[in-house]
């Protein structure tokens, strides 16, 4: 009996943990879509629990700003961030069934070497980074950055780890008993049995490229090319206190859409493929 009521309370303190963790995190949105209701002149008056009549002006008055390309730089973003989640996860997965399923004489040292580029930071190759895409004539486009995206690392180990702890290599050596090419093989078996880790780095690829500040600041000059990162910095202006917080708040939630879209259709394929990769010997 006691045993009971000790779960029972042990269960009951979950729930509460995670409850708060969920308002937590769901505060912050809240206070975003609020403020974003809210004109600059309400703003400055401080913080409301309530929203405000301001929405569809904030909304309007970004989408209709002539000097803000608003969406084109949602779609530039939406390009940027959906190829660069497509090639790092699919090229990840192809290094690492590579790495995993063939034994060469190299093997650990391309290991060791992909592991290397991990802990390196990425300021310190960025000046040779930029004059190589100015050499390449990439400067001002966005290639520079879907491009560097095929080769991640951290996707990589990643994909390496979920490989050595779901996919039997029998399976593969199975696959090509029956006549399939490497590709195919990988195409049609390994990558099926790979979707639920496929998909949750699907989600980090995207969101951190969508998020990504750093890069497209330095190869974009062009308005027309700039990503939603670079449009939310240029609302501000050179003047501090020459901005309209009720349009940033507002172009920040407009941004945040995609980002919770695609995490919602990326989801149900975590979901449905927990248990895909239990394939045992």
């Amino acid at each position: 009996m006691k045993h009971k009521r000790g779960k029972t309370g042990e269960t009951v303190l979950a729930y509460v943990v995670l409850i708060v963790l969920a308002i937590l995190c769901l505060f912050f949105f809240y206070i975003l879509i609020i403020n974003a209701t809210h004109s600059h002149a309400e703003l400055q008056r401080g913080f409301s629990w309530l929203p405000g009549s301001s929405f569809l002006d904030n909304l309007k008055s970004v989408a209709t700003d002539g000097n803000f390309p608003m969406f084109r730089g949602i779609l530039n973003s939406l390009i940027v961030a959906g190829c660069s989640a497509a090639l790092s996860t699919y090229f990840s997965a192809l290094t690492a069934y590579g790495l995993y399923a063939y034994d060469f004489k190299l093997k650990k040292v391309a290991f060791t070497f992909i592991m290397a580029i991990l802990v390196m930071p990425t300021q310190v190759t960025t000046m040779g980074f930029v004059r190589l895409i100015t050499n390449m004539g990439m400067y001002d486009t966005l290639l520079p950055l879907i491009l560097p995206s095929i080769a991640a690392p951290s996707i990589f180990y990643f994909m390496y780890s979920y490989l050595e702890s779901s996919l039997p290599l029998s399976l593969v050596e199975a696959a090509r008993i029956d006549g399939c090419g490497e590709f195919m093989t990988f195409n049609r078996i390994v990558l099926p049995i790979m979707k639920p880790a496929v998909a949750v780095q699907a989600i980090f690829s995207f969101v951190g490229s969508w998020n990504n500040y750093f890069v497209p600041a330095l190869v974009i000059q062009s308005k027309d090319k700039m990503t939603v990162p670079i449009l939310i910095a240029t609302l501000r202006g050179a003047d501090y206190m020459n901005f309209d917080m009720g349009k940033i708040y507002m172009m920040i939630t407009v941004a945040i859409v995609p980002i919770i879209i695609v995490y919602l259709i990326l989801s149900k394929f975590i979901i449905a493929g927990i248990t895909l990769g239990g394939v045992k010997e």
